[in-house]
Order: C-alpha cells, then sequence, then structure tokens
C-alpha cells in the first residue's frame, strides 16, 4: 500500500520557542550560519513538491529574499484577502482542513509547512500535522512571534530523531499522534 503524503512542519526556533523576534525579526537566524552547512535542508525539500506558507511569512521572504525560492513547487499562501496566483503560487482563503484532505488525496511527495506560527497552530489544533522538525538555535529571544500558542488541545508526539551540530543548532524531530 503506498503511503499518503505527509503534512511536514520544518522551522526554526530560538531555544525559548520564538521563530521570529519583535518586529518579525530574524537575524537571530544568522548566529548558525556557517560555510558549507545546511542542517539537512536541502535534502528534506527534495522529499517535498507542496508548500503551504502563511501570508505574512511569504510577504516577509519577497522583502527579504532575491527570489522566491519555492516557485519550483505548489505553494498555497494561507491568506484571508483573495489575489490571483502567481505561477505556482496560490493565494488560498478557504478551509485549511477541506485543503489538507485534498492534497493529501492526490499523488506527490510530502507537503512542507513553512510558517508561520498562524499556520503551524492551526493545522495542529486541527491535528493535521504528520510530523514537526524544529532546528533550535542558541539564544533566549525573550519576546517575538511564538511558535506555540495557547489555546491548542494536548497532543501526544513519538520522538523520531536528534541532531546536534557544531554550531550549538539542535534539530527534533517527532511524529504527531493523531
Amino acid at each position: 500500500m503506498e503511503e499518503s503524503r505527509k503534512v511536514i512542519v520544518y522551522i526554526a526556533a530560538s531555544l525559548d520557542g520564538f521563530i521570529a523576534g519583535p518586529n518579525d525579526d530574524l537575524n537571530f537566524l544568522s548566529i548558525v550560519q556557517k560555510e558549507g552547512e545546511d542542517y539537512g535542508y536541502s535534502n528534506f525539500v527534495k522529499t517535498v513538491d507542496t508548500v503551504l506558507m502563511g501570508r505574512k511569512t511569504y510577504d516577509w521572504v519577497l522583502k527579504h529574499a532575491p527570489e522566491f525560492s519555492h516557485s519550483d513547487k505548489d505553494t498555497y499562501i494561507i491568506t484571508r484577502t483573495p489575489r490571483a496566483s502567481v505561477g505556482r503560487t496560490i493565494f488560498y482563503t478557504g478551509n485549511l482542513t477541506d485543503l489538507i484532505n485534498r492534497l493529501k488525496g492526490e499523488p506527490g511527495l510530502n507537503i512542507f509547512v513553512d510558517g508561520g506560527s498562524e499556520v503551524v497552530n492551526e493545522l495542529l489544533s486541527h491535528k493535521l500535522v504528520d510530523e514537526l522538525i524544529i532546528s533550535y538555535i542558541p539564544v533566549l529571544l525573550g519576546s517575538g512571534t511564538p511558535l506555540f500558542r495557547d489555546g491548542r488541545a494536548t497532543q501526544r508526539l513519538t520522538f523520531i530523531e536528534v541532531k546536534h551540530f557544531d554550531t550549538g543548532l539542535v534539530q527534533l524531530r517527532y511524529k504527531c499522534e493523531i
């Protein structure tokens, strides 16, 4: 039997759980930048053909990156404001559960949840995430955008693996019990 596509959150956070500092500051990620080290990212993206991302994250990427890195994949920008598609980028305003169920029913590779916090927490609250891969950066930010928000039901996780790197980054991988 063919295994269905997995919904995988692959994200970085400070040790105290923030995916961005105040004012959406991502400078803390540079703490672990090292020539030739991508912490498994290039291998991970080979396993996905679909990306989900919040509109605020998308806008940040467009403002700060020279080009949109997921233009070669079907990308769904989760937004409340309808917009026309741009290439393979679709601005999705519908029900997130319906979208995930449709995508998981289609053939393809895994589905990469690339942020932000609102999308991750909505998916978790409906138990739509299959795996979490979180890279913890060795810094305490104190405030910012939390990865996990209050108000979700308890969800059990099964440990898959941990990877640690000489920069102090620790990457944890869990299976979400559904």
